[in-house]
């Protein structure tokens, strides 16, 4: 659940100059009008074709602090200029990293505010109640149509952050059990920022954890914290009792130790040019098995909601800080799952 901070001067320009989808900002019994995703102002983006794989990312909590205005509604109508100006940034900062390898497709959705999401999971340990209606049926309709007319038959990946991953979770629990013949092209699922479970997975046996650097057809997640977070057992929104992560350095299960050394590159804000280039923070990696994040001693001024996440939460970057290596393995699974296919 992300809140954006600067990404660049042109932000702002781009943002309101993109057309509402239409009839999105009329409401309806408290709730605005479904997006109708052949309309492409209902698209963040709907890519020219040019790689033999697709990515379909779902992005993160952008509607943040209006959602705490008195009367907001509880999830974000289309046109709420801070929800789409979060797409774009989440694009730039995480979605990204898709692009080398993958035709990436970004919908946009009526998202749950920062605010109720925060309620329902406070009420019941997770924010699947926020999520399972609205959101996921706009997920829903934007999959059919992208599967009915924009895949073509091409392999596939489905990601996002944070509530985005809640989401991606949620999909593979419902949508894709429902439509095998569409989860059997799933190269994987990255699920980032947002806790894969023991009870998911043995809930759902169709569901399969990576335990590797290219297996395909999995799960790839984790949550990434400060040693603080796992000193004071913090309460953080997004990492569930029994979470599972992987390494995102050196793809292993266990509590294997991986260097900043291993680190290909993260992707941080360069505050003086105001834009995002690839640096060094020191950013190692470590499973804590007990809580089931990934812990960090990374060293960089970082955004933090610790109400939400703890005191020492690294939830803001879990893409940033391991960029390259997620855009590596996302090529070595690519290549792993066409290499079976022949």
């Amino acid at each position: 659940m992300k809140k954006l901070f600067g990404v660049m001067s042109s932000i702002c320009v781009i943002i309101f100059g993109l057309a509402i989808c239409a009839g999105a900002a009329a409401e309806t019994d408290g709730a605005s009008v479904a997006p109708d995703y052949s309309k492409e102002d209902c698209w963040f983006q709907l890519p020219e074709i040019a790689k033999d794989v697709d990515t379909f990312y779902i992005y993160s909590t952008s509607y943040v602090e209006s959602s705490f205005e008195k009367g907001a509604p509880d999830f974000a109508t289309l046109d709420n200029p801070e929800m789409r100006m979060g797409a774009l940034g989440e694009y730039v900062t995480n979605a990204s990293v898709y692009e080398d390898s993958t035709n990436v497709f970004i919908p946009f959705y009526r998202q749950a505010g920062m605010k109720y999401a925060g309620e329902v999971a406070k009420k019941t340990g997770n924010v699947d109640a926020a999520i399972s209606g609205i959101a996921y049926e706009d997920i829903s309709a934007a999959l059919d149509y992208y599967f009915e007319n924009c895949n073509n038959g091409r392999p596939f990946i489905i990601a996002g952050h944070s509530q985005g991953s809640a989401i991606v979770k949620y999909v593979l629990k419902n949508y894709f059990k429902e439509r095998p013949d569409y989860y059997k092209r799933m190269v994987a699922a990255y699920a980032i920022g947002y806790s894969i479970t023991k009870e998911d997975l043995e809930t759902y046996p169709h569901l399969k954890f990576a335990t590797g650097e290219n297996d395909v057809g999995v799960i790839v997640s984790w949550n990434t914290e400060g040693p603080k977070n796992v000193e004071e057992n913090a309460h953080n929104v997004v990492v569930l009792p029994n979470a599972v992560s992987i390494n995102p350095l050196n793809w292993k299960l266990d509590d294997t130790y991986a260097p900043a050394s291993e680190n290909l590159g993260s992707f941080m804000l360069n505050e003086e040019k105001g834009d995002y280039e690839i640096a060094d923070v020191g950013a190692d990696a470590k499973i804590v098995l007990d809580r089931g994040v990934i812990v960090t001693n990374a060293k960089y001024d970082h955004y933090a909601m610790a109400e939400f996440f703890g005191p020492q939460s690294f939830h803001e970057d879990d893409y940033t800080l391991y960029y390259n290596n997620i855009k590596d393995n996302v090529a070595k699974r690519i290549a792993a799952y066409l290499s079976a296919a022949k």
